[in-house]
């Protein structure tokens, strides 16, 4: 059983068949993370990269249950000693919902000054607290003559998933989709 939710489900899947970037794997994962949960919303992000003369592609699927997120990402890798044939590579994880702690949405609009427009480009970070980043720098004072060792200052900083979207690389509709897909998690993550 996939999903009891198969207007949702059916969508989740049609999103994916769209990006044609391995489908039937790509799908198979999800829904296998899934574990057979409803599916409330969900977003795809394909993103392919250029790496010197190769384009490589990534995907990136986000899907909201009752009671988790699920973030899947896949790429695409070439054949090497392990595995003569090229191949793909599907890393799924299933957050609970009351786990998450932060939901930050970045809009960059363009042109603020004349009124109201849609975002140009999207940022979504979401925290968990599964990862955390500590930025080390040596610190200082400001006296330009001071050779003193002052230790170091940073930040530490959990943003255990980000995803950009621009109107410019991928059109307005992805940059919509992205804002309504984190106003659903942001809904419910604010019940969990």
């Amino acid at each position: 059983m996939r999903s009891k939710s198969p207007g949702t489900a059916a969508s989740l899947r049609a999103a994916i068949d769209r990006t044609g970037y391995y489908p039937d794997v790509v799908s198979d994962c999800v829904f296998s993370a899934l574990g057979g949960e409803d599916v409330i919303d969900h977003y795809v992000h394909h993103e392919p990269t250029f790496d010197h003369d190769e384009v490589r592609r990534h995907l990136t699927v986000v899907a909201l249950t009752p009671t988790r997120l699920v973030l899947a990402h896949t790429d695409e890798h070439p054949g090497d000693n392990l595995l003569p044939q090229p191949y793909t590579s599907t890393s799924t994880e299933a957050i609970s919902l009351s786990a998450i702690k932060s939901v930050v949405v970045t809009r960059m609009v363009a042109n603020p000054t004349s009124g109201s427009a849609p975002a140009a480009e999207v940022v979504l970070t979401i925290g968990w607290g599964g990862v955390s980043r500590l930025d080390l720098e040596p610190a200082g004072c400001s006296d330009p003559q001071c050779d003193a060792d002052h230790g170091y200052t940073g930040v530490v900083s959990g943003d255990d998933f980000s995803l950009r979207v621009s109107a410019a690389a991928e059109g307005q509709q992805a940059v919509a989709g992205l804002l309504s897909f984190a106003e659903t998690l942001s809904a419910r993550t604010h019940r969990s």
